[in-house]
């Protein structure tokens, strides 16, 4: 069997029905086999837009997303994407082209030492340099990219080697993976840590989703009665609705949150590295506290500088072992179940704004009151991005995709495209600024093309916000390159697609707009206009010499 045939079918034994990417001439013979295949070859306009639909994807799902790229610039297009993914542990796998192995390291066309420009950003790296070699990849990139602390996992394939006859037979030997390392011995002293707290608080990340261990840790923190307060990444971990949840703690979160987390005598840390966003001198608590932490990656263990009792294991497990261990559990806390209790219920905002211009916390309300559990939220990253964490009610795991860790303008689009094409029975909604979009707007044509219909919500002020606003608090107002000059009319530049626009100029439109687009079944950007001025607020940095910049925000206990 030719190995571009081979890489198909074990795609397609995986349960593969979908690949993004973008051809060139060393992936012309994988090219040539989609006409026969099952899977379906989503093209998209740049191939860093492949890795953030395939990342997207697995978001949506859980499963690894697939991205497919040529040689060369092809290949470094993908860096972007890939470098997003693993930094916030997704499951994704990069398959590159690459010049003949007969040319490799004589400066060829189209040549670049991918394995080596990988390294950095992925889980594991394979070059094929034997045609046997290829079902070997694939059979183990596609368990190390899930197994433990997943990631994206690069696979280059010289064209000649792909090209190459393969034996059938190897499609489905099965190759031994190591296993992720655990160590559980500390559950018995996590569960007396929490039996003999005070003030216990949970701080949930990333890896609760990425586990699927949502339920059990709102059962855990139900069981305990022990708040939660959430990173940007595990917003829906649990629902933004539930008593103990506190809402998202970091530079952009919620004051409640804060009050609670520094005021906590144990943080039960469950699948979060402790980011600096999250966790710096300014948001941490007293000397005294100390902390559980339940992680599949041991690299994540002593961040947070404090006496630690470390379970490594994924979330799922550790919280169901913690349950385990606390039977017979009683609250003694009821003074500290006031606080928290009081705290919450002081910690809530008014985003109904009727002004012009219109503010994004209007918008933000708008959405909130379209939101149901089937639809699926991605953002871009800036202002955006924080109003989205800051004001919307997510409900549930998977619901609200963002690009946390790098933080990549640019992902709002692409990653919806992926979310629909991974969830396609659900409406999703992309929160752009007019930054971020125009970074990517050429995937309209992938949108329409391809029939994926998602409808993006465009902030647009005319400014790249975040800076701007950085620049308005802390330098003076002197704004130095991030006046968006020239910003073209969006309405129309969707329509050139042929997809569709509304312009949204009053606060008493955008509902109606809203939900004319989701019930459209047509890609479409809704183009709001919106105060430049308006900073999302609180602004807590991570020097707590800086005073929190509060804005809007009336809270006070």
């Amino acid at each position: 069997m030719k190995g571009s045939k081979a890489l198909l079918k074990m795609l397609e034994d995986r349960g593969v029905k979908n690949v993004f990417g973008y051809p060139g001439a060393t992936v012309i013979p994988i090219y040539d086999e989609f006409l026969e295949s099952d899977v379906r070859h989503i093209l998209v306009r740049h191939e860093q837009c492949a890795a953030h639909m395939a990342d997207g994807f697995a978001r949506a799902t859980g499963t690894p997303g697939v991205c497919l790229a040529t040689s060369g610039p092809g290949t470094t297009n993908l860096v972007t994407g890939i470098a997003t993914a693993y930094a916030d542990s997704i499951p994704m796998i990069a398959l590159t082209g690459q010049v003949g192995t007969s040319f490799l390291g004589a400066e060829a066309f189209q040549e670049v030492d991918s394995y080596s420009l990988m390294m950095p950003v992925t889980k594991h790296n394979f070059r094929v340099l034997d045609p046997e070699r290829l079902p070997h990849a694939i059979y183990e990139g596609w368990e190390i990219c899930q197994s433990g602390r997943p990631g994206p996992v690069h696979i280059d394939m010289p064209v000649d080697q792909i090209n190459s006859d393969i034996d059938s037979d190897l499609l489905t030997k099965k190759w031994g993976v190591k296993m992720p390392t655990e160590d559980i011995s500390g559950i018995r002293d996590a569960a007396d840590l929490i039996r003999n707290a005070e003030r216990p608080i949970m701080l949930i990340g990333g890896g609760v989703i990425g586990a699927g261990a949502s339920e059990e840790v709102r059962r855990l923190a139900e069981f305990t009665n022990m708040p939660v307060v959430t990173t940007l990444m595990s917003l829906g971990a649990i629902p933004s609705d539930h008593p103990l949840n506190m809402g998202p703690l970091g530079m952009h979160g919620r004051m409640g949150a804060l009050d609670a987390f520094q005021s906590a005598d144990l943080i039960v840390a469950i699948g979060t590295k402790f980011s600096d966003r999250t966790y710096n001198p300014h948001t941490m608590p007293a000397p005294g506290c100390r902390v559980v932490q339940i992680d599949v990656d041991a690299t994540q263990f002593g961040k947070s500088k404090r006496p630690s009792v470390n379970i490594q294991c994924d979330a799922k497990k550790g919280t169901l072992l913690l349950l385990d261990a606390l039977k017979g559990y009683k609250d003694i806390h009821s003074e500290w179940d006031q606080r928290y209790a009081k705290l919450r219920k002081v910690c809530q905002c008014d985003f109904d704004y009727d002004t012009d211009p219109i503010l994004p916390q209007r918008v933000m309300k708008e959405i909130n009151a379209l939101l149901d559990g089937d639809v699926i939220v991605t953002t871009d990253v800036g202002q955006n991005q924080m109003w989205a964490m800051h004001c919307l009610d997510v409900r549930r795991p998977r619901q609200f995709i963002t690009s946390g860790s790098f933080g990549t303008m640019g992902f709002g689009l692409p990653a919806a495209i992926g979310a629909k094409v991974a969830k396609p029975d659900s409406k999703v909604l992309s929160i752009v600024g007019d930054g971020g979009l125009q970074m990517v707007i050429q995937e309209l044509a992938t949108s329409v093309a391809e029939d994926i219909p998602v409808t993006i919500v465009l902030l647009d002020n005319g400014w790249l916000g975040m800076v701007r606003q950085w620049q308005k608090l802390f330098w003076d107002k002197r704004y130095s390159g991030t006046k968006l000059n020239a910003d073209p009319d969006f309405v129309k530049i969707a329509e050139s697609y042929g997809a569709w626009g509304i312009h949204v100029d009053k606060a008493s439109e955008i509902g109606e707009a809203l939900k004319r687009a989701m019930d459209s079944d047509t890609t479409c950007i809704v183009d709001i206009r919106t105060d430049p001025e308006e900073d999302i607020t609180p602004m807590i940095l991570s020097d707590p010499k800086v005073p929190i910049v509060k804005g809007r925000c009336h809270y006070k206990v």
